[in-house]
């Protein structure tokens, strides 16, 4: 089922310390300001302080405008210390944003089109990328534009060695059962959300009695479908389940004091980077799913996708 041969399929055990954002890099534009967004680089800001006191690092890998905030962006990141050679520059097209507004702490969003990352470009310094990372995560979103939707391709079929995870993210019109199919071919690990399963296995295919069992069902069959390491079902606050092949693990959430301006925006990139570390360091599904939720209960308690980590998040990392 899949386009890559056999002996591809899975990648050798030890694998570097860095993770891929590979995607739309963006600002969310709230009524009263601007923060780093775009589900890859969330992914990949998370990560890097995940992976920081490990020896590794997250990284970008995005295209951005030569206006003000492509300069904003790559000065933000600057100073957290993360890596900004995965950033295209392009010198016609506006940076991303993302039009955001909130009802009840529950992000809706207005995506501006014809941007900096509708212009993807798999370059030789992407493909040095692409094999020497070690896990990377991308989604459907930012194949929106053909040209992006062959360079993230591309750059995927390069990642070898790489855990790849997609992340559906069905967002307003932004999606074909095309590119979710090719998104789970290329992938060792699916996530999406509870309302996102049902909708997806009727659009590829997938047998129309498995959309009435539970959720933990559905996810199964999707997962052996296209014969996945693992599907990550995010269902909000009752945190995240991890199917595998040794079944559905759930872990509990933990709760944390909300600041004023708190938000979800972000939360489920936070699991993301939580599960690509957890593979990357071979852990069991239960301590990747309570990491998980710890990452996206603290994110959610938090105002902005990208917040810092307390120290208390960071010890569980080690050992």
């Amino acid at each position: 089922m899949s386009p890559m041969p056999p002996e591809e399929q899975k990648p050798p055990q030890r694998r570097p310390l860095v993770i891929a954002g590979l995607g739309e890099a963006l600002y969310d534009v709230f009524p009263n300001r601007a923060i780093l967004g775009g589900a890859p680089l969330n992914v990949a800001v998370q990560a890097h302080q995940l992976v920081t006191p490990l020896g590794g690092y997250g990284l970008p890998v995005s295209r951005i405008g030569q206006d003000d905030l492509g300069r904003r962006m790559t000065e933000e990141l600057s100073r957290r210390g993360i890596p900004t050679r995965g950033l295209q520059i392009d010198t016609d097209a506006p940076t991303g944003r993302v039009l955001v507004t909130l009802q009840e702490g529950q992000p809706s969003y207005q995506i501006v089109e014809e941007v900096a990352w509708d212009r993807l470009e798999f370059t030789p310094e992407w493909r040095a990328i692409a094999e020497g990372c070690g896990a990377v995560c991308f989604g459907s979103l930012a194949q929106r534009a053909t040209a992006s939707r062959t360079a993230i391709q591309k750059f995927l079929r390069h990642a070898r060695q790489a855990i790849r995870l997609f992340d559906v993210n069905l967002r307003q019109e932004y999606f074909t059962a095309d590119v979710l199919q090719a998104g789970c071919e290329l992938a060792h690990i699916v996530k999406f959300n509870e309302h996102e399963l049902p909708r997806i296995g009727p659009m590829l295919g997938i047998s129309a009695e498995a959309t009435d069992a539970p959720v933990d069902k559905q996810a199964e069959t999707f997962r052996q479908h296209y014969e996945l390491d693992a599907v990550v079902l995010t269902r909000g606050s009752e945190g995240t389940m991890l199917i595998t092949a040794e079944g559905a693990i759930t872990a509990p959430v933990p709760q944390f004091p909300r600041e004023e301006g708190a938000d979800s925006v972000g939360a489920g990139d936070a699991c993301s980077a939580g599960v690509l570390l957890g593979y990357l360091q071979g852990w069991e599904p239960a301590r990747t799913t309570a990491l998980a939720n710890t990452l996206g209960a603290y994110v959610a308690s938090r105002s902005g996708a990208t917040p810092t980590l307390p120290d208390e998040i960071l010890r569980q990392i080690e050992g």
